[in-house]
């Protein structure tokens, strides 16, 4: 920011009274002493010229306060040749043997008419203004000794804070931060061929189960390399226990976990309001124990996402957004509400290069952050420390994965040329057909496949839920009982 003030403008700089060109000196008697040095030149600011234009000279490449003389010569630099006070105003070429008053006659000055010595009061104000202006000096000069910082000049004031002292409110994004960063940590994940990548986490129990992304680990899976790193350093190698690559959420146990770990508190994510403050932590760009903050911008977002390679099968979720800036190295960290409680797990963001979820390259954040309600991730984690394979809830019906407006469409025919209805299955036993149109469950509305497979997936087996369909341009509703199916397929 500029430090001028902004809006009001800028006085003209004082200008000095007309300086005439001297006239020719009269040779001094001889023997007669040389006239006075002239005194030096007052250091109060001169009165501005009546009439003169405000800025007129700004800018003009004169020296700074100077104003132009005749000729266009600056007066100061014929003040400074002259000295002070200036002398007599010059002669005009036609005053030589002119008429009326002699201009070619030395200068006198008139003579003193009788009444107040205002010239006594004026000298006397300029005293007292120059006194006060060296008193104010004197004052700032005693002030900035008594601030003398060793000899640097500075009179920079310091903070009374001292740092070791200052306690943060525990409930402040400082203090959050504090108390949960010692539960995140940082996973390095490579696999056999030496690919992998760096991702985030956070401690789930005491013993040494940490909850993190799918696509973090699922390189180092089969046969490769994993670790997880706290934030004060320490580094313990790590196995996977159990991965669902659909729900995009697996479980790895630390080897040789300490006895101190400090197991994040979980939140109720279906309590969770737009608008509610996110603290978003992990390793963006891998640049670990990384916190950033934001809101949840929305609820229930369907969202599709597969990892950057593009090689394997997407995820679905019911995710919360958030625009706390969440960036390749974030997935699998935990989403913090105000309380500092996890919320959710980051997990994907909307690229602003490729215009798609979990698209190519390594986009940064654009402000549209998504991470699994901690409701879901909870209830998989749970299964996956129990069988070390997931259980999704099913309708035992294929449907189309474009995206559409209308709903998520029954197909004609099933994977590897099966059956899109499975036969008695809860779709079937609801009398569903190929065709059928869903565009409800509950009171959600349905536009796509991948929304009505992230909503599904937010319930367990053996659920019953209400569903809307078209068929034939009528208006169906229907209660399905939601099947399983064990591991990913």
């Amino acid at each position: 920011m500029s430090t001028e003030n902004e809006g009001t403008s800028v006085p003209p700089a004082p200008s000095a009274p007309p300086v005439p060109v001297e006239s020719p000196a009269t040779p001094a008697p001889a023997g007669s002493a040389p006239p006075p040095e002239p005194a030096d030149a007052p250091t109060a600011a001169l009165p501005p010229v009546e009439g003169a234009a405000p800025g007129a000279y700004e800018g003009s490449g004169a020296a700074s306060g100077a104003v132009p003389g005749p000729g266009g010569q600056p007066e100061a630099a014929n003040a400074a040749s002259g000295g002070w006070p200036p002398p007599p105003p010059a002669v005009p070429a036609y005053a030589d043997g002119g008429g009326g008053h002699s201009w070619g006659a030395s200068y006198q000055p008139p003579e003193p008419k009788p009444g107040p010595r205002r010239g006594g009061l004026l000298a006397a104000v300029v005293a007292a203004a120059l006194i006060a202006g060296g008193v104010g000096g004197g004052i700032g000069y005693w002030a900035a000794e008594r601030n003398d910082d060793g000899g640097s000049g500075s009179t920079t004031v310091s903070a009374s804070d001292n740092p070791a002292d200052f306690k943060r409110d525990p409930s402040s994004v400082a203090g959050l931060a504090a108390s949960a960063l010692p539960s995140t940590v940082t996973i390095e994940a490579e696999g056999s061929d030496g690919e992998g990548g760096t991702g985030s986490g956070f401690v789930y129990d005491t013993q040494g189960h940490i909850l993190t992304n799918n696509h973090v680990v699922a390189s180092a899976a089969d046969g490769g390399k994993l670790s997880a790193t706290f934030s004060n350093g320490k580094k313990y190698d790590a196995e996977v226990v159990g991965r669902a690559q659909g729900y995009d959420v697996a479980v790895i146990k630390l080897k040789n976990a300490p006895s101190n770990l400090k197991p994040l508190s979980l939140a109720d994510s279906d309590k969770v309001a737009v608008g509610d403050s996110t603290i978003a932590i992990g390793a963006p760009f891998g640049l670990s124990n990384t916190v950033t903050t934001g809101i949840v911008s929305a609820k229930n977002r369907p969202v599709a996402s597969s990892d950057s390679s593009g090689s394997s099968k997407a995820s679905y979720m019911n995710a919360l957004q958030t625009d706390a800036s969440i960036n390749p190295g974030n997935s699998g960290g935990p989403l913090l509400n105000a309380r500092g409680a996890v919320i959710g797990i980051n997990s994907a963001i909307q690229p602003g290069s490729s215009g798609g979820i979990g698209g190519s390259g390594q986009s940064g954040s654009v402000g549209l952050g998504f991470a699994i309600p901690i409701n879901q991730a909870k209830n998989v984690a749970k299964q996956l420390i129990k069988t070390g394979e997931p259980v999704y809830p099913v309708i035992g019906a294929s449907v189309a994965l474009d995206e559409q407006s209308d709903g998520a469409k029954i197909t004609e025919q099933g994977a590897g040329g099966s059956s899109a209805v499975t036969a008695n299955g809860p779709a079937d036993k609801a009398g569903l057909k190929p065709g059928d149109v869903i565009t409800k469950l509950d009171d959600t509305v349905i536009d796509s496949g991948p929304t009505l497979i992230g909503q599904i997936w937010t319930h367990q087996p053996g659920d019953t839920v209400k569903i809307t369909y078209k068929r034939g341009g009528a208006e169906h509703t229907v209660d399905v009982v939601l099947g399983e199916r064990k591991g990913d397929s």
